[in-house]
């Protein structure tokens, strides 16, 4: 037990710094017994209850350190982000704008009333927020992220890629190369290593400029990947090696390395200029006829994906609730649905709607070449905004994908029903965040027209 109130303080922080979360909460309820005034004492627990995903408490104890100190422009911008978290939208602006009242000069609340703004697509003034913060710090990476977001949704590729280089500088990947990174240097007779994004959909996005990295000369490319995606990015072109994550790499002279993400902006890619060579990844031709003999032989053969990974930060809006939102589409006349879920959701396939005929293919499914030797199989693949919607695209094969209304990523762009990224995909957007009833409708009656009904 401490006797001193500014001493608990400051073990909370310690203990909170080390991830001892339990500690720390003891560690700052001791002060608040203390000196029931200590404002510091007060917030840093309403950060970590923000951090333990307890919103309704963190916001109480932010709106308590508030009133101990009300000049306090952090707690407001602090307040600010939970209440964005919670989507309490007008709430989260009044306090963002709050913050900037009480430090006008903040480079981190302007930054943040932006991203408040681009949330509910205002993105216009959520623009003029980032600017005005990047006149305050012109290298505030975390401004410059958000603002390539912004400018790459309304399909301003020439200023909003060379800014999404900002993300290495916060949310970096560990490499192990003592080379430099690729800047657009020559590469006739040079080799390049291209390392791992953090998504398995980013890699299968991104890879397809190794070609282009080939086509400027350089005498090797190889790829660092998920272990998932080696056996299938042995069919990339202009790849001549593919390492999983992990695997030894051969201590052999590298010239350079570089992220897939920052290729397009490295090799000058604009909207209207896009590589055209698709599909730029192929099922194995074994694995294609092994599972030909597995799924129905006749009628039409659509592959289903309704889950991505819940570590990602916009999961619970980009994810379908369960297999049952899909429910709909078993109307729409005889179809042969198969399930491609692998992990989170793959179990709801042993359980599908009723009248679904689906093939639960996601036990048999080891990595990413089996599920592309299943797509292969398939006339249709309808997915979210996961890995397999890319696969399906890079495949060239006919997607479907579902996208939330709510902070939809940046390469679907604005208000399109198509994408110069997969020529074969079509978008199928929420008109209302978390509404996907309507698209699952629509969805429905263009798979009936597919059938003919």
């Amino acid at each position: 037990m401490h006797s001193n109130p500014q001493q608990a303080y400051l073990d909370g922080n310690h203990h909170m710094a080390a991830g001892d979360f339990a500690a720390a909460e003891d560690c700052f309820l001791q002060a608040l017994v203390l000196e029931p005034m200590h404002g510091a004492a007060r917030a840093n627990l309403g950060y970590l209850k923000e951090q333990q995903g307890a919103l309704v408490e963190a916001e109480f104890h932010y709106l308590q350190a508030i009133t101990l100190m009300p000049g306090h422009a952090q707690l407001y911008q602090n307040l600010g982000v939970l209440l964005l978290k919670a989507k309490r939208f007008d709430d989260s602006e009044a306090a963002a704008r709050m913050a900037l009242e009480l430090a006008p000069e903040s480079t981190a609340a302007w930054n943040q009333l932006g991203v408040l703004l681009a949330c509910v697509k205002r993105e216009q003034e959520a623009e003029q927020c980032y600017r005005r913060a990047l006149a305050l710090d012109p290298e505030h990476a975390r401004t410059r992220f958000n603002l390539a977001y912004v400018l790459l949704r309304q399909g301003r590729f020439e200023e909003g890629l060379p800014l999404l280089e900002a993300r290495w500088q916060f949310d970096s990947l560990a490499h192990t190369f003592a080379c430099p990174r690729w800047d657009g240097e020559p590469l006739p007779g040079k080799s390049v290593m291209i390392v791992l994004e953090a998504g398995q959909g980013d890699m299968i996005h991104f890879c397809r400029y190794a070609v282009q990295l080939k086509a400027r000369g350089a005498s090797r490319v190889a790829v660092i990947c998920h272990a998932p995606l080696k056996r299938l990015f042995a069919t990339l072109e202009g790849v001549d090696r593919v390492y999983a994550l992990g695997d030894p790499v051969p201590d052999e002279h590298l010239d350079y390395w570089t992220h897939p993400m920052r290729l397009a902006a490295t090799l000058g890619i604009s909207l209207s200029g896009m590589p055209a060579a698709m599909p730029y990844l192929a099922a194995e031709p074994e694995l294609v006829r092994l599972w030909a003999d597995r799924l129905p032989p006749q009628g039409l053969r659509v592959g289903l994906a309704w889950k991505g990974n819940p570590d990602f930060e916009n999961d619970a809006d980009r994810s379908l609730p369960s297999l049952e939102t899909l429910a709909p589409l078993a109307a729409a006349g005889t179809v042969h649905f198969v399930s491609l879920q692998k992990g989170r959701g793959e179990d709801e396939a042993q359980n599908p709607p009723e009248g679904m005929s689906l093939y639960a293919a996601g036990p048999q499914l080891r990595d990413f070449a089996d599920t592309a030797a299943v797509i292969a199989n398939l006339d249709l693949v309808i997915s979210v905004d996961t890995a397999v919607a890319h696969l399906a695209g890079a495949m060239g094969k006919p997607c479907w994908l579902l996208l939330p209304d709510y902070r939809c990523d940046w390469r679907w762009l604005t208000a399109r029903g198509d994408t110069p990224w997969y020529p074969a995909m079509r978008l199928f957007r929420q008109s209302a965040a978390g509404d996907w009833a309507p698209v699952i409708d629509a969805v429905g009656r263009e798979l009936a027209l597919l059938r003919g009904d």
